[in-house]
């Protein structure tokens, strides 16, 4: 009897996952895929239809992570929300050690663009997840007098975003970990 394929079939999107992030879906071969999950050609194209379905898999995966990480920061009423936004806005200035610089979702975003309606579509719902729960906190930081009042919290949301991948993809082109952080400042500050 083979090893459960749920567990292989786990650790090879997560493994894909980064090799996606770190070079792209165009630049990633077969081959470096095969590097990346230690599984043989025949291993991925039995348990993966394709290497856009696998692409399709390791983008979900990615998503939802990301998704869950900022709903649980952003929903932590024991903070204050500019803390909590401050701490968004580092995550982008200073990412884990081990992850590839960038982020998988604005990657895709600019490689896939419109030209694949169903990923568009689903970066689309992730966009739209992100932006309800950044709206959700600053609206918080209104009513709690941490952010103005004045303001939109819809557009400010929209800063946030905007700004969180433009950090990413300051990083991605090799900006230093300074830079970045006066990104992140300055956009604190904005708000």
């Amino acid at each position: 009897m083979g090893r459960p394929r749920k567990f292989e079939e786990r650790r090879a999107v997560e493994a894909a996952m980064r090799a996606f992030w770190a070079d792209g879906y165009e630049a990633t071969s077969t081959q470096g895929l095969c590097e990346a999950t230690g599984l043989g050609r025949s291993s991925i194209y039995n348990t993966f239809a394709s290497k856009r379905d696998l692409f399709v898999k390791a983008l979900t995966h990615y998503m939802d992570y990301r998704a869950a990480r900022l709903a649980a920061l952003l929903e932590d009423g024991a903070k204050p929300v500019r803390e909590r936004l401050r701490t968004v806005l580092e995550w982008a200035a200073a990412p884990d050690e081990e992850d590839p610089s960038g982020c998988l979702v604005v990657n895709a975003t600019v490689e896939f663009g419109q030209h694949d309606p169903d990923i568009a579509a689903r970066l689309e719902q992730h966009r739209r997840r992100r932006f309800d729960v950044l709206r959700a906190a600053i609206e918080d930081g209104m009513r709690a007098g941490e952010i103005d009042g004045s303001r939109e919290a819809g557009a400010l949301a929209h800063f946030v975003i905007s700004t969180v991948s433009g950090i990413q993809v300051a990083a991605r082109g090799g900006a230093d970990r300074a830079t970045l952080q006066s990104i992140a400042d300055t956009a604190l500050n904005a708000l």
